[in-house]
Formats: structure tokens, sequence, C-alpha cells
């Protein structure tokens, strides 16, 4: 007995008319982030002990910079992915709603703080 219709196995859509392209968005970003971290551990590893105005030419040079943010970026979006869809597993109604635009306004607010500060670190060594 099969729960999903012709029409819909050709065009890949379950239930939730989302969950093919979740997967796949998840996939494909996961992937970028398994090449991302080893590169983020070794840009971190190198500013670990660094005195501050070491640290923050460090980071104003664009290597560094570039890593952190796709890092910062493409981790948090993996981030939004998955919590939406642990939350529209296991909460209902009103919770799920808060559960959602919190994870969401979270998740964007610590990209926007970490490219903030990339860009002001940037912005101080181009300025000396």
């Amino acid at each position: 007995m099969r729960y999903i219709t012709p029409r819909k196995a050709a065009q890949g859509l379950g239930s939730a008319h989302s969950g093919t392209q979740d997967h796949w968005f998840l996939t494909v970003s996961s992937c970028a982030l398994v090449l991302l971290v080893p590169a983020f551990m070794l840009v971190i590893g190198k500013a670990i002990g660094l005195p501050h105005p070491e640290l923050v030419a460090y980071f104003g040079r664009p290597y560094p910079a570039l890593i952190t943010a796709l890092f910062i970026v493409v981790g948090m979006v993996h981030f939004i992915k998955g919590t939406r869809i642990m939350i529209d597993d296991y909460f209902q109604y009103t919770a799920r709603k808060v559960a959602i635009i919190v994870s969401v306004v979270f998740s964007w607010a610590v990209i926007a703080a970490a490219v903030f500060a990339l860009a002001k670190m940037t912005l101080v060594t181009i300025a000396i």
C-alpha cells in the first residue's frame, strides 16, 4: 500500500511538499560545512593567543575574514533549516510559531553580529 500518489512521486513531493528540497539543501550545506570547518579551525587556531591589535589586523585580511564569514553564514542558515525541521516535528500550534521565530531571529542576529564585527575589523585595518 503506497501513501504517495504517482504524481507526487514524480515531482519528488511528500505530504509536506518541501521535504525533498529541505533534504537537498541540508545535504549541500553540510557538504559545504565539511570543507569550511577545517579551514575555519585553521583560521581560529592561528588567531588564538594573538594580542588585540594583531588579532584585528589578522581578521582584517581577506582570507581569514572570508573563511569566517562563510562559516558563520552557511552554518547558521544550515542551523535555521535544521531547527525548523526539528520544531515542526516536536512543537504544535503557538509554541511552534514562537520557536520558529526565536530560532530564525537568533540565527540572523548571529550572522549580523559576525559580519558586522568582521567588517569593522577590516575597516579598522584599512584605516591604519
